[in-house]
């Protein structure tokens, strides 16, 4: 950049050199961030280091962000006031009779989980608790346990309200709205490859099935059930129709959640209600650090036009639709396993936006593109962390799930091309419902 000491070369080598050297020394990734900002903005003059903590902060002056510990916070709620049973015992009716029984209720809980949480290290936690050591005393093997553990729980960021739509709406300017039409059927075409990729397993290896659930016992888990799988109605429902914002969305359903754990299941007392707050407090100060910090580094990059350095030499290869999307995947699955998945929106999403749009690809194929993707990285090493959730519950190395786990990746890898091959796939809700939100 004219008038700078360091040329966009120098300051990309700097930047990116010290947050991966800082990675391998398995320093936080927010904090990795922030620290490789600091010597830029210490040799270059016309900066200074008060730049990072003014770019972190104009980070968090975003109502939409605020939708995040709001929807962890209704996560928690719904495991301390018994939410989080009848959903089990819901599911539990529906595909109990299935071969893999415990595991296929593991993935359909997983399935409900996600329609109220957004959070997949939030989902991993509880159905670790849940499951991994009830699937031991019935006989399944460790590895196949945590590996469907952790890889059920990444639904939650592919089916709305995922907190990282809410996050890509915010800062590549998408709608949220279309985002929450688009993650549904992905988000049921990917469940479905779970289940039929537990059900090959219970087959191979001949895991305990349990007795059909009578149609009695389904109504009934059904009948306790429709309070709580109402929360996914409100949240994307109010958001689709315009009834409320996105921020708004998340606060009502955090009520909605508090009126169902205290007036009607009674099973929250203060003392759950207080473990909720600290939850929630603990992990959306983990993600929003990640936001502020992304976008410190992202503005550096700005500053000294890597973006457009970038830009100048992929957009000279004349990638359409398709192979713009296999590229945009591609990106995704390799910086996702290095990455946070809300960093890697923040700084790639925005190098990547402009290529898709000159490409003529929809920002909402784009965005779903992308997530996909970036779920993959929450259960690959080294980052993993749904896996090492699952894997520290367990008291397991992360190296002996790691055959299993890729077993089960590659149905979603068959979604993840369906997806780039077919747009309407993500598309067909968003222009069925509301087609103004589709450019």
């Amino acid at each position: 950049m004219t008038g700078s000491v360091l040329s966009s070369g120098q300051a990309a080598l700097i930047l990116f050199g010290l947050f991966f050297g800082l990675m391998a020394l398995r320093v936080p990734v927010a904090f990795a961030l922030a620290l490789a900002c600091l010597p830029i903005l210490l040799i270059e003059p016309r900066l200074s280091s008060s730049i990072l903590l003014q770019e972190t902060f104009n980070a968090y002056n975003s109502f939409i962000l605020l939708a995040v510990p709001f929807f962890l916070l209704t996560a928690n709620l719904m495991n301390v006031g018994g939410i989080t049973d009848r959903l089990m015992r819901l599911s539990r009716s529906m595909v109990g009779h299935f071969p893999g029984s415990l595991a296929q209720i593991n993935v359909v809980l997983s399935f409900f989980f996600a329609g109220i949480s957004g959070s997949s290290t939030a989902d991993a936690a509880s159905q670790s608790r849940i499951f991994i050591e009830a699937q031991r005393k019935e006989g399944y093997d460790d590895s196949f346990t945590v590996a469907i553990t952790a890889v059920s729980s990444v639904l939650a960021v592919i089916i709305p309200p995922s907190i990282l739509m809410v996050v890509w709406g915010g800062t590549l300017t998408t709608s949220i709205g279309a985002l929450f039409l688009a993650g549904i059927i992905p988000g049921i075409l990917i469940t479905v490859a779970q289940m039929a990729t537990v059900h090959a397993y219970a087959k191979l290896r001949n895991y305990p099935t349990y007795e059909r659930a009578s149609w009695g016992e389904l109504g009934k888990g059904l009948w306790i059930s429709i309070p709580a799988l109402m929360t996914p109605l409100i949240i994307i429902g109010g958001k689709v129709f315009g009834w409320f914002t996105a921020t708004e969305s998340a606060c009502i359903a955090v009520l909605y959640a508090v009126s169902l754990s205290i007036l009607i299941y009674r099973e929250m007392d203060l003392k759950g209600f207080y473990a909720a707050l600290l939850d929630s407090g603990r992990f959306s100060s983990i993600a929003l650090f990640c936001v502020g910090t992304a976008t410190a580094f992202g503005w550096l990059m700005a500053y000294y036009k890597m973006p457009e350095a970038i830009l100048a030499g992929v957009s000279t290869w004349g990638l359409g639709v398709t192979g713009m999307g296999f590229l945009v995947a591609g990106v995704f699955l390799i910086v996702g396993c290095f990455l946070d998945a809300i960093p890697a929106i923040i700084i790639v999403g925005s190098i990547l936006q402009p290529l898709t749009l000159s490409a003529g690809m929809d920002p909402v194929h784009f965005a779903m593109i992308g997530i996909v993707s970036l779920a993959f990285g929450l259960v690959t090493p080294p980052y993993g962390l749904c896996l090492l959730i699952a894997c520290a519950m367990a008291e397991m190395r992360m190296i002996d799930v790691l055959k299993d786990v890729m077993i089960m990746l590659m149905p979603m890898c068959i979604v993840l091309v369906m997806i780039i091959l077919w747009p309407q796939i993500v598309l067909f809700l968003p222009g069925l419902i509301s087609p103004e939100f589709l450019n």
